[in-house]
């Protein structure tokens, strides 16, 4: 695999988080294949599975409205060929005020210069 396409897939990602956290769910679909696949982390063990653009689309247009505080701090990111791994720490601010976080995974599967998979891990 050559070095400019593991930036490349590195780069996407980073991208990614950043419409993640101005909420821009229209940037963040942009950079997502048509049949690209979501594992959410919630309900646990398993999480649920989105597939499509439209499901992902919808997921992540309710996630905002219920937690419009969300935010998504990077504190590693690596690329290896198709795939990209980035560990992050998610805060956010619930209905009564109080601020939470969670630490976690997620394991990015590119595809023609999209994001195909997106498989999230939490801690706890």
């Amino acid at each position: 695999m050559r070095m400019d396409k593991i930036e490349a897939a590195t780069r996407l990602v980073l991208a990614f988080n950043e419409a993640f956290n101005r909420h821009d769910v229209n940037a963040m679909m942009a950079l997502m294949s048509e049949d690209v696949v979501f594992e959410n982390t919630h309900p646990a063990p398993d999480g649920t599975t989105y597939r499509g653009k439209e499901a992902v689309t919808r997921f992540w247009e309710d996630f905002f409205r219920q937690s419009p505080q969300a935010h998504m701090e990077i504190e590693e990111i690596f690329g290896m060929g198709f795939r990209c791994v980035m560990r992050w720490r998610y805060t956010w601010v619930d209905a009564e005020g109080k601020s939470g976080h969670v630490r976690g995974v997620d394991i990015y599967r590119i595809k023609e210069g999209r994001i195909c998979e997106k498989l999230s891990y939490v801690k706890g």
